[in-house]
């Protein structure tokens, strides 16, 4: 029963009209300040995009895991050939593996546009053409704003460059160096 709402929760998440927010009302690419002292959150870096009724849906890019889509599916051939890690996407729905796909097309399927070219997928792609996230972040109405009116994290432009960058090692450090020297030229 929790795995049918859970599914419920992320279909819904996956198929809702982009609608704007008060304060988050396009894609961003959010990038945790040195103050947020978090297991999870903590120097991570996250691409959200609203969903409607001011609630975003976002997947922390930067926390590589130590498993791998072959470990995850041992029977799946094509999954054997991604030697890359799944990454940590959020708390939300962990056992759920999404795929970010980089395209001038939907992949099809439940699929949502995060960014022009990128999308985040759930039940189809191709696994050397993707990255793959176990879980994602979910925020109910006003939080997201809240955490950015409290000084948690940085709100950057989404590039794409970051989002499939092969090695996220000092990634944050780099994002958080460049948010801090704007700060300081404003």
């Amino acid at each position: 029963m929790r795995f049918l709402s859970l599914l419920s929760v992320i279909a819904l998440a996956l198929c809702a009209p982009l609608a704007w927010s008060a304060d988050i009302t396009d894609t961003v690419l959010l990038v945790a300040k040195r103050n947020l002292k978090d297991r999870i959150y903590g120097s991570s870096i996250l691409v959200a995009r609203p969903l409607g009724d001011d609630r975003h849906v976002g997947f922390i890019v930067n926390k590589p895991t130590t498993m791998t889509l072959g470990k995850l599916f041992p029977k799946h051939l094509p999954s054997q050939k991604v030697v890359d890690p799944v990454y940590l996407g959020g708390p939300t729905g962990p056992e759920v593996i999404f795929a970010m796909i980089k395209g001038r097309e939907s992949p099809g399927g439940r699929s949502l546009q995060l960014a022009p070219g990128f999308y985040v997928a759930f039940d189809k792609s191709q696994p050397q053409q993707a990255r793959f996230f176990a879980g994602m972040v979910l925020w109910q109405p006003m939080e997201l704003g809240e955490e950015v009116r409290r000084g948690l994290r940085y709100v950057l432009e989404p590039q794409p460059e970051i989002l499939l960058r092969k090695s996220t090692d000092g990634l944050w450090e780099e994002l958080v160096g460049r948010a801090e020297r704007k700060d300081n030229t404003i």
